[in-house]
């Protein structure tokens, strides 16, 4: 290698805008009132978050981020009332959001894939601290490469009891969420300078 030629890319940054990101959980009802309820859609409104690559390859690729567990909201319509109870108790119960008031997420592994000239493939690896308690989680997600923008887009699921929080119940478990949720993403994040 000559004296000219560069050892390593220097890697780039992009910061996570959640106003012009949407980050959402799907939950889904079980129980005998099953019928009758429905499977709610809350919002996450407070997150940030960080990706390490390469330039142009995307290679040496890192993502860090933070949720705040007290910053969901119910997005299906209904009373006020009703969904500021639904809120209060999936704060204080379930999340307890007062012992737990993040969620965070760090990479271990990213393999990129490239689909086009500006789409990718990210397929992650890494670690999710939620609850108080760290697992393996991995998911996919698809990379569409704007200039100084990265737009990303992704679902995964997740089992409430793998973090020791227990599924959300009403009338007695007549009606109840299930262990599972899915987990839906479009991110944007812009290079900062």
């Amino acid at each position: 290698m000559d004296a000219g030629t560069k050892q390593g890319l220097e890697l780039v940054k992009f910061s996570i805008h959640p106003d012009a990101s949407r980050f959402t959980v799907q939950a889904f009802a079980t129980g005998m009132l099953s019928s009758l309820g429905h499977n709610p859609t809350l919002g996450i409104r407070s997150f940030d978050g960080e990706i390490e690559c390469e330039p142009a390859t995307y290679e040496k690729a890192a993502v860090r981020m933070t949720v705040r567990t007290d910053a969901m909201e119910v997005l299906d319509e209904m009373k006020r009332e009703d969904r500021d109870k639904m809120e209060q108790e999936m704060y204080e119960k379930i999340l307890e959001t007062s012992r737990f008031p993040a969620a965070s997420f760090e990479s271990k592994e990213i393999a990129i894939e490239k689909l086009g000239a500006d789409l990718f493939r990210a397929d992650v690896k890494g670690e999710l601290t939620f609850h108080g308690q760290t697992r393996p989680e991995s998911f996919s997600a698809r990379v569409t490469a704007m200039g100084p923008i990265l737009r990303i887009s992704g679902e995964f699921p997740l089992r409430q009891s793998d973090y020791g929080i227990r599924p959300f119940s009403f009338a007695g478990g007549a009606l109840r969420l299930k262990d599972d949720l899915k987990f839906r993403f479009e991110l944007l994040a812009r290079k900062q300078e």
